[in-house]
């Protein structure tokens, strides 16, 4: 059973909890003992996690300020403290600066950067109590750009700095806080990002995952689990003095050095005039 410093079970609350990544994560903590409580916009899903984990399902926009405040303080009435959040809710919505729609860019910075904001600081001076964790989902488009992507991008690097923040500002109280950046992951949303990529292109969704991880290293797309488990270890004490890291989970994709990928035996040059060829990916 995981414990607390004084020996009771931990609490953990995870926005964005009834899918995806979130839910892998609750699954992970309540295996190992601790107390859940999982929050989101969908309650049908919210509570086969919480019924799955024997936690707590809590329907909350992380966007509305006392929304999330009447839940924070749910979670302490149920609990009677907090000793983890993992900032994990989050939405997506394609386009770069030149096309992207203004409710598009106001609804990816209302959930992902002031819903991660607002959460946070209603649980602070809880998980400052307990000696706490942070643990915010953000992704590695918060360190690398991708075309198209800009709003999201913005928001995931924003939560980053957000984080760090929080964790030069509170470390001397014993808080700790740390971000985990995943790449492609198999989950509900990049299942319909897949099968939208793929119906493009005349391949199954399968195939989809294959072609975007052609170039990842380990040539395949983490599991959901694989990134809960990175997120349960930052929570718990064998990461003590790891506070304010970055942590990539996506098979060592970013430290791929574009410039020869035309030298990778898997990528193909296409006959374009000079100055506008684009290495694919062969399948």
């Amino acid at each position: 059973m995981a414990l607390d410093p004084i020996g009771s079970p931990r609490a953990v609350l995870v926005t964005g909890g009834g899918t995806g990544i979130g839910a892998a994560v609750a699954r992970k903590l309540a295996a190992a003992g601790d107390r859940v409580a999982v929050c989101g916009r969908r309650q049908d899903l919210l509570r086969a996690v919480a019924a799955e984990t024997g936690g707590l399902g809590l329907t909350c926009d992380v966007s509305d300020a006392s929304q999330v405040s009447a839940m924070v303080e749910e979670v302490i009435r149920r609990f009677g403290q907090l000793d983890g959040l993992v900032i994990n809710a989050g939405v997506i919505s394609p386009g770069g600066v030149a096309e992207l729609a203004m409710a598009d860019w106001e609804e990816m910075v209302s959930v992902n950067l002031t819903g991660a904001f607002l959460v946070a600081r209603a649980a602070l001076d809880h998980l400052i109590r307990r000696r706490g964790a942070i643990v915010s989902i953000a992704s590695v488009a918060a360190l690398r750009a991708a075309s198209g992507m800009g709003g999201y991008a913005a928001t995931k690097a924003g939560l980053t700095m957000l984080t760090q923040s929080i964790a030069v500002d509170q470390a001397h109280l014993g808080l700790r806080a740390n971000v985990v950046c995943p790449g492609w992951t198999v989950t509900e949303m990049a299942d319909r990002e897949m099968a939208e990529f793929g119906a493009e292109r005349g391949i199954a969704a399968a195939d989809a995952y294959r072609l975007v991880t052609a170039l990842v290293p380990q040539r395949r797309p983490a599991s959901a689990e694989e990134v809960a488990a990175v997120v349960a270890w930052l929570l718990s004490p064998e990461a003590s003095y790891v506070n304010g890291a970055v942590i990539s989970v996506d098979g060592a994709a970013t430290p791929v050095d574009i410039g020869t990928v035309a030298f990778d035996p898997r990528v193909s040059l296409s006959a374009a005039p000079a100055g506008t060829s684009t290495p694919s990916p062969d399948r």
